[in-house]
């Protein structure tokens, strides 16, 4: 029987930086647009560019960032990371007291703390390891993804109470201290980060990002995960897209039973953070990851069923299976990288599966929206939805089924 990991004192100064970041992550979704409407008067455009602004840097830098991160020290890149965020999000309430904030700087801050983040991101999803041993990666990403959700859960209503109380640019300040306590819990771990790759290793940066392209290529079951995930994201993005106006103008519920059913998938994803690294415990971590995948996927049919009698239910359940399964499986796929990634490769075969995973939203979100326009609201979402339900199968064939640990794979050199 192993140790738990909150037993492990740096894992939980690593966990206390995760949560600052991620609660002041999940406020600034509320805060940088209202900063936007409220206090610049930004149009709808500005705030679309606004939002893609907060993303794109993902696509631009997400594989380059993997092979730096590589070529660094992981903690010192978070570190880093934290620091830049706290200046460019602080500088946003100082130029409002100023009288100098404008749209063109509030775009240009959401543009760099987007590139910013993109480093922390691939830098904390490769950290772990550092902290513990392989038998508690699964216990690990399970309290990392109940953090997660938690935040996302409750990250926007501590935003929207935080604007009426003190106002949007201040709010904003409320996100940058949230950087600057996460760097302030990474200062006092106390494990020695690994040394990078030494740099007569290192090669050039068009062969590294093919090097890390070529391992998630190579392993069977990444590629399997990856493809798995990218079509899940592609059709829940799209439902994402449309779920506000299909509760309002499809089923037409009042602004206040909306933003209760948007919470359910918040709430399924903390249930999956608090029970997976149980279910990971007692049916391994391969065959936990299978079976969230298997269950969840139906569950989705039921969310173009909803209608504003009793089968309002539909949409909550729908959205809260979606996210439990989402998050066992993102425990399971991160465990099952950190274990069969050796150190030197792990930076760039994250980056590299998050390029392919998270690049597909945006396009998902168009999608769902033409198809809509096309066919309807309540129509698209059957289409979405079925897609999504069949977004295991790749999973069906690969050696994920005959697996019950990820610890018993081997690591590839």
């Amino acid at each position: 029987m192993t140790t738990g990991v909150l037993r492990n004192p740096d894992f939980l100064r690593f966990l206390g930086s995760h949560a600052a970041n991620e609660l002041g992550a999940n406020i600034s979704r509320v805060a940088l647009p209202l900063v936007a409407v409220v206090t610049l008067h930004a149009g709808p455009a500005q705030v679309g560019l606004l939002s893609s602004l907060q993303t794109v840097a993902f696509l631009l830098l997400g594989l380059p960032a993997g092979v730096w991160v590589d070529r660094m020290r992981k903690r010192r890149v978070m570190m880093a990371s934290d620091l830049a965020r706290f200046v460019l999000l602080g500088s946003i309430p100082l130029a409002a007291g100023l009288e100098l904030l404008s749209i063109e700087m509030l775009l240009v801050v959401a543009l760099l703390a987007g590139v910013a983040q993109v480093f922390n991101d691939v830098a904390d999803s490769t950290y772990l390891p550092n902290l513990v041993s392989t038998t508690q990666l699964g216990d690990g990403n399970a309290k990392l993804e109940t953090v997660r959700s938690g935040a996302f859960l409750a990250g926007p209503g501590v935003g929207g109470a935080l604007v009426q109380l003190l106002g949007a640019p201040r709010t904003v300040l409320t996100t940058a201290l949230g950087a600057l306590a996460s760097v302030l819990f990474l200062s006092t771990v106390k494990v020695p980060d690994k040394p990078p790759i030494e740099k007569a290793e290192r090669g050039p940066m068009r062969r590294d990002i093919k090097e890390g392209v070529a391992y998630v290529w190579q392993d069977r079951l990444m590629r399997a995960f990856s493809a798995s995930s990218a079509l899940g994201n592609l059709c829940v993005s799209g439902v994402l897209g449309l779920s506000v106006l299909f509760l309002a103008e499809t089923v037409k519920l009042a602004p206040g039973a909306i933003g209760a059913l948007l919470m359910s998938g918040g709430i399924g994803g903390v249930l999956g953070g608090l029970t997976g690294g149980w279910l990971m415990r007692r049916l391994g971590t391969a065959r936990a990851t299978m079976l969230a995948t298997a269950i969840g996927a139906p569950f989705g049919l039921l969310l173009p069923m909803t209608q504003a009698d009793w089968r309002v239910i539909c949409f909550a359940l729908a959205s809260m299976m979606i996210s439990w399964a989402a998050t066992m499986s993102n425990v399971g796929q991160s465990t099952y990288r950190q274990t069969v990634t050796p150190d030197h490769l792990l930076g760039r075969v994250n980056a590299s599966v998050r390029f392919v995973t998270w690049g597909v939203m945006p396009l998902g979100a168009l999608l769902g929206g033409l198809v809509a326009q096309q066919i309807g609201v309540r129509e698209a979402l059957w289409l979405l939805m079925l897609g999504r339900a069949v977004a295991f199968v790749p999973l069906l064939f690969s050696p994920l089924p005959r697996m019950r640990d990820f610890a018993e794979a081997q690591p590839r050199q």
